[in-house]
């Protein structure tokens, strides 16, 4: 049987990319839903398209979730549901690179849980979390929210906590995280893994210290520390 394939998260900067974001009405993929789905593309580190729908979930949305995103049961009413969604994000996205804020813990989870339910599957996209990316290069913030991105970037907060405003922030935040990060040419050379692209991390083994690939046990790449 061939095993499925499934996207691998990257650690370097590249500029051709799609950010997205998901809005939904809890913190569970397995018992909350998504409520909105916004996404922008973009091509030499320039915007070429966006994407951004609200998502009918079938179910009441609680009142802790609007509060977060403003998002109520009457703004969905009308709203396609989410395998309709779904269909038309997988034609924008494309094979493209995913690149959004938080997402290998809570947005990809979300998506992949979708993937299952319609198409026995997980998405195959490689993505790109900007607060994995964050963390290793702005290291000297205490908080490395979105937000906290923003803030240190002189980038614009309004309309934080709805998906398309969120896709807009990171995409400039990750554009200067990638700034910075072409400014010390080694560093992804050596945070880098050679073999799937995926972000190499310092652990230690029976043997003394070593690198060992995130993406493992998909890939087991690894070197002496």
């Amino acid at each position: 049987m061939e095993k499925q394939k499934k996207g691998k998260r990257l650690s370097a900067y590249q500029p051709d990319y799609v950010v997205f974001d998901l809005e939904t009405t809890g913190l569970s993929p397995a018992t909350d839903q998504i409520i909105e789905i916004s996404a922008v593309k973009v091509k030499g580190g320039r915007i070429k398209d966006t994407f951004s729908t609200l998502v009918n979930p079938g179910r009441h949305i609680p009142a802790s979730a609007s509060q977060v995103n403003g998002i109520t049961d009457g703004m969905v009413a009308d709203a396609p549901v989410l395998k309709d969604v779904l269909k038309r994000f997988l034609v924008f996205i494309g094979e493209d690179t995913l690149v959004g804020h938080n997402i290998h813990s809570f947005d990809m989870k979300f998506l992949n849980a979708a993937m299952q339910e319609f198409y026995q599957k997980d998405l195959e996209n490689d993505y790109i979390d900007t607060l994995y990316m964050a963390r290793s290069c702005l290291k000297e913030l205490a908080r490395h929210r979105l937000v906290d991105l923003a803030a240190h970037f002189r980038i614009s907060t309004q309309g934080a906590h709805r998906a398309l405003n969120d896709c807009m922030m990171n995409q400039k935040c990750f554009e200067e995280m990638g700034k910075r990060m072409a400014a010390v040419p080694h560093r992804s050379a050596a945070e880098t893994c050679p073999r799937c692209g995926g972000e190499l991390l310092k652990r230690n083994g029976r043997f003394g210290p070593f690198y060992g690939c995130s993406n493992y046990p998909e890939c087991r790449y690894t070197r002496n520390g």
